[in-house]
């Protein structure tokens, strides 16, 4: 009888130690961008927004460049989306965009998040991943004149004292080795999620508002409505950014 219970015992303990090692199956992460200004939705066109400068101004487009998507997990393990598969164009205009579907992610608990901002650029021109160049060409996110990517494209205009309806221009990208604009962004998600045989999404807010005005490195369209290769202006736009992002 001891043999017996001793023998039962020992099965238990292996079973429950099988059932604790079970790996969680792999699933699908969907990445949902909402792009809003001061916590309110971004409209195109027609929607008058005030910034910091008290410049009111309308968006007519709005698109970025997302890569290197990274998720980290409870422990600190990494799930790193294949390098062919990380690059993605948000259009505000194009909704299927801004839906960012992650397939086979590892199977496990994650807590953060972390993305690049542009193309980094130890990837730069990234001929061949995922047909990129291609994509960034067809919605303009790539330089007419000069080798590099737009990681923004952001234009509408604006009325600021007695100018009505002047355009601004915002395209910022690096240029060379002298101007390095990608930034690497990390962001706590506000809810943990479990991957495991299933699908989870993450809300991820970027505030158009923040372009403008993120702490001491505000400006205002009077100063500066034409942004492209600028030494001056466009790192401190690159920076606001990576202050623009959150999770829902």
């Amino acid at each position: 009888m001891k043999k017996l219970f001793l023998l039962t015992l020992t099965i238990g303990l292996l079973w429950s130690c099988k059932s604790d090692d079970t790996e969680a199956l792999p699933g699908e992460v969907n990445l949902i961008f909402k792009n809003q200004v001061a916590g309110s939705d971004l409209i195109l066109d027609s929607q008058n927004y005030v910034n910091a400068s008290s410049e009111v101004y309308r968006v007519s487009e709005l698109k970025y460049i997302i890569s290197n998507i990274v998720l980290i997990g409870a422990n600190g393990q990494e799930y790193t989306v294949p390098q062919n598969e990380s690059y993605f164009v948000i259009n505000q205009a194009d909704n299927a965009s801004k839906n960012v579907a992650l397939a086979n992610v590892d199977g496990r608990k994650y807590t953060k998040i972390r993305f690049g901002f542009g193309v980094d650029q130890s990837n730069y021109p990234l001929n061949g991943i995922n047909n990129f160049i291609p994509t960034a060409e067809e919605t303009d996110m790539l330089w007419a004149w000069s080798a590099g990517y737009k990681f923004i494209k952001f234009e509408g205009d604006y009325d600021a004292g007695t100018t009505k309806n002047a355009p601004f221009l915002i395209h910022v990208g690096s240029h060379g080795t002298t101007l390095d604009n990608y930034k690497t962004i990390e962001l706590d998600l506000s809810e943990d999620i479990t991957v495991n045989d299933n699908t989870v999404n993450i809300n991820l807010i970027f505030d158009v508002a923040r372009i403008f005005d993120a702490g001491l490195q505000s400006f205002s369209l009077q100063e500066k409505d034409d942004i492209q290769v600028d030494p001056v202006y466009a790192p401190i736009i690159a920076s606001n950014i990576a202050t623009a992002f959150s999770v829902e």
